[in-house]
């Protein structure tokens, strides 16, 4: 677990990008939406650049249960 601000991070909730350090910035834009979401493009003084897409993924997830009297008894759970 890392600490950073007070906030603890584990390592799977963020992409360290280390080659971008020490870069100098040129232009960042900032597109509404690039097909499956909107994404970040950064320019770079060197000629590089960098590019980062966020795109939503639905999360389908459905039982089958018995239902009754007191706590409903799930039989299955399904999740893609």
């Amino acid at each position: 677990m890392i600490k950073a601000g007070g906030d603890e991070f584990m390592p799977e909730d963020y992409i360290d990008c280390p080659e971008m350090a020490g870069k100098t910035i040129q232009l960042l834009r900032i597109h509404r939406n690039a097909g499956d979401g909107p994404s970040v493009q950064i320019e770079l003084t060197d000629g590089t650049s960098f590019t980062c897409y966020v795109s939503v993924r639905p999360n389908v997830e459905a039982s089958l249960y018995k239902g009754g009297v007191g706590t409903p008894e799930t039989i299955r759970a399904y999740e893609l």
